[in-house]
């Protein structure tokens, strides 16, 4: 199961991020290419990913994922919806899909130029998250490194909302290869480590297995992406873990195939049950499919 599922038909939404992004991204990717791009992979279930549309575009995009959900065509299951929690009509925003029962959480993408260190911690910030929680709703984090600490500190104040910590904490390859293998790590690995520790202490937070394979260089093996996602299994834990595929992201590094055919590489020697929770049962569990 896929619980980080990127589309855009460009024809319904036009994330204002891709104008920047290589030409490898400003194309069409739907449930179609997705089918292609997952063939052979046994993947039964997606959960749509918000991606980052402008906030004028947020009830467009969340509506247009709701009508995949309902068609039941696609593996599209759920979705994670775009938002602002620190806008002054956020809360009438989330009352108008509350009852949606395939709307599942929410994420803001906290690492774009725009947003100031530290102001998801704001009071308005931490209501709309608080907010998220009361209608049983998730927060996705997705910060950089050098931020993580602001999100272990939002989780601290809305501990009756559920948390998941995107892409391994958006952790750089780099940063866990041998010294002179490429270009500087963007982040200390071990002030890294120590952040997600204290991300795992926290019962209300879980963690994605995405994202990292988006970063890699041309020439990367299982084995540079492996202190990553296993430091990430280990503090975690068998039942705080689900897999994301971040398609089509993950091309800039890697196809599906590829990072999934990594992924399994790296967990092969835990036992079954575990890896059966990582890709499957602990996402059905948190999604309440």
């Amino acid at each position: 199961m896929d619980t980080h599922q990127h589309l855009w038909d460009l024809e319904k939404v036009n994330p204002p991020w891709l104008k920047g992004a290589g030409e490898l991204l400003r194309q069409r990717y739907t449930n179609v290419e997705y089918a292609e791009a997952t063939r052979g992979l046994n993947v039964v279930k997606a959960v749509y990913m918000e991606v980052d549309v402008a906030p004028d575009q947020h009830v467009a995009e969340a509506e247009h994922v709701i009508g995949l959900c309902r068609s039941r065509q696609y593996p599209t299951v759920a979705a994670v919806i775009g938002g602002r929690p620190g806008a002054d009509d956020f809360g009438k925003y989330v009352q108008r899909f509350k009852d949606s029962p395939y709307v599942k959480g929410l994420r803001e993408v906290l690492h774009r130029a725009e947003t100031k260190p530290g102001g998801c911690l704001d009071p308005a910030y931490v209501r709309g998250i608080q907010l998220l929680g009361e209608v049983g709703w998730s927060f996705d984090l997705c910060l950089p490194p050098k931020n993580l600490i602001d999100g272990i500190k939002l989780a601290d104040r809305c501990p009756a909302t559920r948390f998941i910590v995107d892409h391994c904490g958006n952790a750089d390859v780099q940063a866990f290869r041998k010294a002179g293998s490429g270009a500087a790590p963007s982040h200390d690995p071990e002030a890294w480590k120590k952040d997600m520790a204290q991300f795992a202490q926290r019962p209300n937070v879980i963690c994605k297995i995405s994202g990292i394979v988006a970063r890699v260089s041309k020439q990367w093996t299982a084995d540079d992406l492996a202190p990553i996602v296993n430091h990430c299994l280990d503090v975690f834990g068998p039942d705080r873990v689900v897999f994301g595929g971040d398609w089509p992201v993950c091309l800039n590094g890697a196809t599906f195939q590829q990072w999934v055919h990594a992924l399994r590489e790296i967990v092969a020697g835990r036992p079954v049950a575990d890896r059966r929770r990582l890709f499957h049962d602990n996402a059905v569990k948190f999604y309440r499919l």
